[in-house]
């Protein structure tokens, strides 16, 4: 943690054991996403029918859902807002220690934590007040797959690959 503390500190010149454990770190994270994704296109889909139906009620492929009712919602609202603020932290201090420039560190960041948002709400907005909000969900993803895949692999390029190769 004393790495985090000074601002010129940069993950390329980390020591290897330092860059090891974070990259170990990344790809832990990176498998715990992808079976998120993975679980969002299976279970639920990415399409306006199948989040209708997951979150109103009603049929995909054949199974049956019910209503999410509203101990449904407040559980994975609270599951996901302690569980991915951690996640949201780590990543962006590692991705604040690469040398890409200010506008795309904010841009990163941003998105992502207003994907959450958005992540988070739509599902209740689904729920509450109308099934168009469907499609908000639909961009909160495709908003946190961009904003966590540049948070993980340009730290993961800045920490391997020689500085003329890492993306600006």
């Amino acid at each position: 943690m004393k790495n985090f503390a000074s601002s010129s500190f940069r993950l390329r010149d980390a020591s290897f054991e330092i860059r090891l454990v974070y990259s170990l770190f990344l790809a832990f994270i990176l498998g715990g996403l992808a079976t998120t994704w993975v679980f969002q296109f299976q279970r639920i889909g990415f399409s306006y029918e199948r989040i209708v139906a997951y979150y109103l009620g009603g049929e995909i492929q054949g199974q049956m859902f019910f209503p999410k009712n509203l101990n449904a919602l407040l559980e994975e609202t609270h599951f996901h807002t302690f569980m991915m603020s951690v996640v949201f932290l780590i990543l962006s201090h590692l991705f604040l220690a690469t040398s890409v420039g200010r506008t795309t560190k904010l841009f990163f960041i941003l998105v992502t934590f207003f994907s959450h948002a958005a992540d988070m709400g739509s599902t209740w907005l689904i729920r509450t007040l109308s099934s168009s909000f469907a499609y908000l969900l639909m961009a909160s993803w495709i908003g946190l797959w961009i904003g966590y895949l540049g948070m993980i692999l340009i730290p993961a390029c800045e920490m391997w690959l020689p500085a003329d190769s890492n993306p600006k």
